[in-house]
């Protein structure tokens, strides 16, 4: 089976999208505190770059509305954000971290689940824009990575999922996720080499 290596991976500007997951205040706030500005720090490199190639760049975001009518009592992730309040929509938990704040011209996309696809139009934007090829990455590793993956590879997207800017509370289940399960349905990479693949334009080929 031919493998797609970093080292030869280039993507078509014009078919890709830069996908940055869940990155707001209170999901960053559940990570060790040593943790949260390498990995913003990783994220803006990111942004930067794919901006600077006029990538579109697609914020995905969970929050509810008040009360949180979209969860139910069945649901054992969100219930807890329920009792809690958190990503409640207006707050400022639910709010994009500033360090990797939206820009004029970026797409905002809010979910109700876990999944980037999962209640959302992404998949319309994405029709819209003729984009075959994903850049994603966000946190949870675990959660909206995992999720996303799944769904968008059985809709036959192209993904890179930069391991390096996802993060989990679980190191062995983010090294697990990164070093075996990802790697069957994405090609995982770190951001020193998707920022090397936007820069060269040249389409995606397959290592040989």
């Amino acid at each position: 089976m031919k493998v797609q290596t970093p080292d030869k991976l280039a993507l078509d500007n014009g078919r890709t999208a830069v996908l940055i997951m869940d990155y707001q205040n209170d999901i960053v706030g559940m990570l060790p505190e040593k943790e949260q500005m390498p990995l913003l720090e990783k994220a803006g490199v990111i942004l930067k770059e794919a901006r600077q190639a006029g990538l579109p760049v697609i914020y995905i975001v969970v929050r509810f509305r008040e009360g949180f009518p979209e969860i139910s009592p069945r649901n054992k992730l969100f219930s807890s954000l329920k009792e809690s309040g958190r990503l409640r929509e207006g707050t400022p938990g639910a709010e994009i971290h500033p360090k990797v704040a939206a820009q004029p011209g970026d797409i905002v996309v809010t979910k109700r689940r876990v999944g980037a696809f999962n209640s959302t139009d992404l998949e319309t934007i994405l029709r819209a824009k003729n984009i075959d090829t994903l850049v994603l990455f966000g946190i949870a590793t675990s959660g909206v990575v995992l999720s996303t993956v799944r769904r968008a590879a059985d809709m036959d997207y192209k993904l890179l999922v930069v391991s390096d800017a996802c993060a989990d509370r679980d190191k062995e289940v983010q090294r697990v996720l990164t070093d075996k399960i990802l790697p069957m349905q994405a090609t995982v990479v770190t951001t020193e080499e998707v920022v090397k693949a936007i820069g060269r334009k040249t389409g995606m080929r397959e290592g040989k």
